[in-house]
């Protein structure tokens, strides 16, 4: 019996380490692409990260807003937990937003602060199970979100396509006459 017990424990701890593990890469992904991004555009001035190239309809800045509005909302808010960050970001930068006033040089660096900072933030709380009243939804890729797992699974996936777009934007703003 005393064989028993010990092995479902270790059965239970090797499952949740190989969670635990599994998650920690996720913010692993999250934390390298966020300082992708930064390296990516820390050749490029205020007035650069404002513009919005020929073909876009928003700019770098707004961009780094989002992916900062996004992970709080379907993080936090979806958790029932308060916003870690100003909640002008949710109402500035949330979907179907546009750049609105001109992002001046201490947002900008505020921007890229959060950027580091809330996924430091995100890796603690996961740690500290707080995302444990998740509430399910579906997001507009039709993706199910059930849980912090799942938002940590999807998340790559979203940071990913919106450095894309800073990717082509840089270019564009770099190099006007390709199309």
């Amino acid at each position: 019996a005393l064989q028993a017990v010990i092995f479902i424990h270790t059965f239970r701890d090797t499952i949740f380490y190989q969670l635990s593990t599994a998650m920690n890469k996720q913010i692993d992904i999250l934390r390298h692409t966020r300082h992708h991004l930064l390296h990516f555009i820390s050749d490029l001035g205020t007035d650069e990260l404002n513009e919005i190239p020929q073909g876009f309809n928003n700019n770098i800045a707004w961009n780094l807003g989002h992916l900062i509005a996004t992970q709080q909302s379907i993080c936090y808010l979806r958790a029932g937990l308060p916003l870690a960050v100003d909640e002008r970001y949710l109402a500035n930068y949330k979907p179907d937003t546009r750049p609105g006033e001109y992002v001046d040089e201490d947002e900008i660096t505020t921007m890229k602060q959060l950027l580091v900072w809330e996924i430091e933030q995100l890796e603690m709380d996961h740690q500290k199970n707080a995302f444990a009243n998740y509430t399910a939804w579906t997001n507009r890729y039709g993706v199910a979100i059930q849980n912090i797992d799942d938002v940590l699974g999807f998340l790559p996936f979203h940071e990913g396509l919106h450095l894309g777009y800073v990717m082509a934007q840089k270019r564009m703003i770099k190099n006007p006459q390709v199309i």
